[in-house]
């Protein structure tokens, strides 16, 4: 098992927890693919950032960058979606957690069109936490979620190479 991060804090804490519960996982700190993309996965499973923000600007630090996705929410989904199945074997899969908030349709589209099969495998209709309750007059404003809207459906895509 590999698990790769661009935050240092998630190395840490990966490679933290992993220890005391004795599971053999290789922990790399980079940008996705990147430090793998000579490797080929039978799995990659991503709960990438996905919230719609203020603004195209995606944080290189804090805390923020754990769910700032740019104005649509896709500045990391496009990029896993372009990326992924250049390290997925024959027969690999992805399952990539995003909101409908950032367009399933297009992660859909895009995965498809790197010749990948997909599927929504999952839905769950989940309450706004603190970060899309604060920003429901923005996601409003650009109609991204109805008035009064306070829950979003969260989804699991199957991609399979």
């Amino acid at each position: 098992m590999t698990a790769v991060d661009v935050s240092r804090r998630a190395f840490a804490t990966t490679w933290i927890n992993t220890r005391p519960h004795r599971r053999s996982v290789r922990v790399v700190r980079g940008d996705l693919t990147e430090p793998v993309r000579s490797e080929r996965f039978d799995l990659v499973v991503s709960n990438p950032p996905y919230v719609p923000a203020e603004n195209d600007r995606v944080p290189v630090s804090g805390i923020a960058r754990s769910w700032d996705a740019g104005k649509d929410g896709r500045a990391v989904l496009d990029r896993i979606c372009l990326q992924v199945p250049d390290v997925l074997k024959a027969g690999g899969v992805l399952l990539l957690v995003q909101s409908t908030l950032s367009g399933i349709e297009k992660s859909g589209a895009m995965l498809e069109e790197q010749g990948l099969r997909v599927d929504v495998v999952s839905r769950v209709d989940v309450p706004f936490g603190p970060v899309l309750a604060a920003r429901r007059d923005m996601l409003t404003q650009r109609g991204v979620i109805a008035m009064g809207q306070r829950s979003e459906e969260l989804v699991v895509l199957r991609a399979v190479k």
